[in-house]
């Protein structure tokens, strides 16, 4: 039996932290990514149905089909588990938890292409690398109010209940997307929480 609940339609507007790294220390891992999203465009020229109205938009799971993408997701691992005790006041291996790279795909976006508002939620996490960003592609926008300027070898990594959009971009942009979701730690960081 379902417990019922009124939900009241008032909202709270907070800031949510969003983290931006540079990442020319990775310029390999990246460069790898890039070929990968050539192969997949070509293995698996279908974009799938989504909010991302791009050129191109490779399959959610790609880093279970190109072997290329594993290095990124290893790294944007990293920089989540750095990141954490700062950004969100959580320090994983404290907790006993780690994060795991659930969905990975590329895309493609030439001139008009534009993704609507949207979140991703279950998900802990989310970011987006760009591995290319003409001067004067268009923005992340977060809620609406807030934008970054895409740079090249930059991450963004936010909540992922935070809404965001991309308006139509008068120039190309590619870019690696990820949800993380928290899991049990295993292995050292496990000893370490217990």
């Amino acid at each position: 039996m379902s417990t019922p609940v009124r939900l009241v339609g008032a909202s709270i507007q907070t800031e949510l932290p969003v983290v931006i790294a540079e990442l020319g220390p990775i310029a390999d891992r990246l460069q790898l990514a890039r070929e990968a999203i050539d192969e997949l465009r070509i293995s698996h020229p279908q974009s799938p149905d989504s909010n991302v109205k791009a050129t191109y938009m490779s399959p959610w799971k790609s880093h279970l089909l190109n072997a290329k993408l594993l290095p990124l997701c290893a790294s944007v691992v990293e920089i989540a588990r750095a990141a954490a005790p700062a950004a969100w006041s959580g320090d994983l291996a404290a907790l006993g938890l780690d994060l795991l790279v659930t969905h990975c795909w590329g895309a493609i976006y030439e001139q008009a292409d534009y993704t609507a508002p949207h979140n991703h939620w279950p998900a802990d996490l989310s970011c987006v690398v760009y591995l290319e960003a003409e001067p004067g592609c268009a923005p992340l926008v977060f809620s609406k109010t807030s934008a970054y300027q895409p740079q090249p070898g930059t991450l963004v990594m936010f909540p992922g209940i935070a809404m965001h959009e991309v308006p139509a971009t008068p120039g190309r942009r590619v870019v690696v997307a990820m949800n993380l979701f928290k899991q049990l730690a295993t292995g050292p960081a496990a000893a370490a929480a217990g």
